[in-house]
């Protein structure tokens, strides 16, 4: 599978509740069971009005599909080609 970063525009997303949020991800593995093993979600960072969401997943149609079902609107896939850190300067990563 490859690695994707999905930008998700949506207003106010950093004030939720915390139960809002527990729900929104229950909902979200809720439809990612339907579509396993073809895509998985990995991590999430939360800004003021935008979600930025790691995801695995053989095609982003499998990531467009989880966004339709789920709701979540996925502005702006993007496959990630190559991964670099801090250890990267030392010749690691």
């Amino acid at each position: 599978m490859k690695k994707y970063i999905i930008e998700r525009d949506i207003p106010a997303v950093g004030t939720l509740a915390r139960e809002e949020m527990r729900a929104a991800a229950a909902k979200s593995n809720e439809v990612l069971r339907t579509l396993s093993p073809k895509v998985q979600w990995v991590q999430s960072y939360v800004t003021a009005d935008k979600l930025f969401c790691i995801y695995l997943a053989d095609s982003p149609a499998f990531i467009q599909e989880h966004a339709r079902l789920s709701g979540f609107p996925a502005h702006r896939v993007t496959e990630v080609g190559k991964v670099i850190d801090p250890s990267t300067a030392n010749g690691a990563g």
